[in-house]
């Protein structure tokens, strides 16, 4: 009689532990065993702890293939599921083989485990791992559906509910309570409204009172005392949550006609805008994405949006400064350029509607569309098309983590009746359609921030401390990811022979991209490097790109002086006429403020479970050459957490967003 001892840890999170049946068969080149429980004196399996088994086949399996483990399907008790980190098998000969497993397994659950090491299609070696390899695909194509919610704009999963979805994509359950725990908090806050449904706000100060008790990371309450300051206005563009839309301006649009003699008191003595555009000095942000969408109607009354162009200078001292706002795209005597130095309630209006199409723009595109969806798309992708044994697999499953519940509830959260972008000026059929404009003409370019740094001219505009960070994160991402894809794939026709890759980035191209060749985007791969470029991407996409976006929101949007998502009254035709009673009337009323402020406190809000970029406390690898790649990677951003922090120190406004040690692996929220 042969004897194998697996050693069977359990995850260490909340309620990772179970009193239920376990049962395993182990499947070798030579045979199975018998279906064999696992039995131990006491709880077996308790969280955090690793207990010791005996499986005794009449004699040895062989080469060990795979497990099989089942949770009791006929246990009386609630459902009680059950966290598997691994399965660390010892065989007769002396062999030990490591079964990653990672996942909640729930009641009648069946799960088969195969070893640590990454295998592609091609490299198998038993017919049984092949079967094995091609029926998990076909379950895993049924349990993962596309759905289409929204003709031109990337599909999503079929599921309704997030009770729907398989424990291993769920939140984990101490994730879930605190999550609900914050939205009961800021509920209750909204249904209070702090006041009577309607209510205005009669003045600017009293908004401090929203959520006092919840703090920004910033420096004392620096939004809410600086944000009628232009640099202030301008350094937003650069470091706040949507850094994603400036560019350098060689050329004035046609349909901005800013003058010489108008900004000429904003620029440096003795030098003219045109001369300042050769510099490189002058900068553009065109919201011409957002012309002509219809705004929604509140209690009867028309809300209002602005399609403006803004521009920019940097000045000797690196300053960025709006130096001349026009609100919508075409120039008349109702659509003034307002500059600086008009009357300051004027000014402040002109900024504070753009601000707001900024904060739509950034809710719905960059943050909702280039983040959530996207890692949408690649998640579904990733679980259909490669099977858990796939080397690439591995690389991304915990950049996918937890993606499925977060995007079922933000959908309710911001785009159901009464959610904070379905109660914004656009409304959601007006956001559907910023969303399908914009998705038309996504490029690939513009999803790697190398090329969109350039595309975009700002490679060395000062003081950009999104670029400078999010730069050598893509750099050493990058560098991790390209010693990996080559660890496995030595030539490009090993490439192109990975049928399981090869319909991966399909069904991206498909669903993502709509089949939009002038996208960019492949739907085929012909080499290794376009392999790393595009799993660089991916990676940074739903890692650092999203924490730039989302991290920061409650810190620069819970003011709403500096923008809003909800504008009541146009902006001003006429110059000369207003004062802060407009603005006033122009805010949201207290009740949708508060609306606001909470959403954008669950969407910025951290939870304990969280999974920093670089960490894996998953090891789905078992390859000693992979462990060692992780450790390289782990010192190039311990490295880089510490460089932040010594800049970050000698900043006014510290840039925090994109240090390693806060930048969760995956969208989870």
């Amino acid at each position: 009689m042969a004897e194998y001892k697996l050693e069977v840890t359990t995850g260490n999170m909340k309620h990772a532990g179970t009193t239920d049946n376990i049962y395993v068969i182990l499947f070798g080149s030579e045979g199975q065993s018998e279906r064999t429980k696992l039995d131990n004196s006491g709880i077996d399996f308790k969280a955090g702890k690793t207990r010791t088994y005996t499986v005794k086949p009449a004699s040895s399996l062989g080469k060990l293939l795979f497990i099989k483990v089942e949770k009791d399907p006929f246990s009386i008790t609630p459902e009680n599921e059950w966290y598997c980190s691994k399965i660390v098998v010892t065989a007769p000969e002396g062999d030990a083989i490591v079964f990653p497993c990672y996942r909640w397994i729930s009641k009648g659950e069946l799960v088969e485990l195969r070893g640590g090491k990454g295998v592609k299609f091609l490299a198998e070696e038993h017919p049984m791992l092949l079967n094995h390899r091609k029926t998990e695909l076909r379950f895993k194509k049924g349990s993962y559906q596309w759905k289409i919610i929204n003709d031109g704009l990337p599909h999503i999963s079929h599921f309704k509910d997030v009770f729907e979805l398989f424990a291993e994509v769920r939140f984990s359950l101490s994730k879930s309570e605190e999550y609900e725990h914050t939205q009961r908090i800021t509920l209750e806050l909204a249904m209070k409204g702090l006041a009577e449904p309607g209510k205005k706000w009669k003045r600017i100060e009293d908004m401090k009172n929203v959520f006092q008790f919840k703090k920004t990371t910033m420096p004392g309450e620096y939004v809410s005392e600086h944000w009628k300051e232009d640099d202030f206005f301008g350094y937003q563009f650069l470091n706040g949550t949507n850094p994603n839309v400036i560019k350098r301006c060689s050329k004035l649009p046609p349909n901005f006609p800013v003058t010489d003699e108008m900004v000429k008191p904003f620029l440096e003595t003795g030098t003219t805008l045109e001369k300042e555009m050769e510099e490189g000095n002058i900068f553009l942000c065109d919201q011409k994405i957002m012309d002509g969408i219809p705004t929604r109607q509140k209690d009867g009354n028309p809300l209002y949006v602005a399609a403006g162009l803004c521009l920019f200078y940097k000045n000797p001292e690196g300053k960025l400064l709006p130096i001349a706002i026009q609100l919508y795209q075409q120039p008349s005597e109702q659509n003034p350029i307002f500059l600086p130095s008009d009357l300051e309630t004027d000014w402040l209006l002109a900024k504070l509607f753009f601000r707001s199409s900024d904060l739509i723009q950034h809710q719905t595109l960059y943050h909702l569309l280039h983040t959530h969806y996207l890692a949408e798309v690649f998640t579904i992708a990733t679980l259909r098309c490669l099977p858990t044994i796939h080397p690439l697999y591995k690389v991304l499953i915990p950049h996918i983590n937890c993606t499925l519940h977060i995007n079922i509830s933000v959908r309710k959260l911001l785009l159901s009746p009464g959610g904070a972008l379905s109660e914004s000026s656009l409304g959601v059929e007006g956001l559907m359609e910023l969303m399908r404009r914009d998705l038309s003409q996504l490029t690939y370019s513009s999803l790697c921030l190398p090329e969109n740094i350039k595309e975009r001219g700002l490679e060395s505009i000062p003081n950009f401390y999104y670029r400078d960070d999010a730069l050598k994160l893509w750099n050493y991402l990058n560098d991790f990811v390209k010693s990996v894809v080559e660890y496995y794939y030595n030539s490009d026709s090993n490439v192109c022979k990975d049928s399981e890759l090869q319909e991966w980035i399909n069904e991206i191209f498909t669903h993502g991209f709509l089949k939009n060749k002038l996208s960019g985007c492949p739907s085929c791969f012909n080499t290794v490097a376009e392999v790393i470029k595009f799993i660089t991407m991916v990676i940074f996409r739903v890692s650092a790109q999203h924490a730039a976006v989302n991290d920061g929101q409650f810190d620069y949007n819970s003011w709403i002086p500096n923008g809003s998502l909800l504008l009541c009254k146009p902006p001003p035709v006429t110059k000369g006429l207003s004062s802060m009673q407009t603005l006033l009337e122009v805010f949201p009323n207290v009740g949708d403020t508060v609306k606001i402020v909470s959403t954008v406190w669950i969407l910025s809000d951290k939870y304990t479970d969280v999974v920093p970029l670089g960490t894996y406390p998953e090891e789905h690898f078992d390859e000693p050459a992979l462990k060692q790649m992780i450790k390289e990677f782990q010192a190039e951003l311990s490295y880089l957490s510490e460089e932040i922090a010594v800049r970050n120190s000698q900043l006014k406004i510290p840039y925090q967003y994109l240090n390693p040690a806060v930048i969760e692996n995956s969208v989870t929220i």
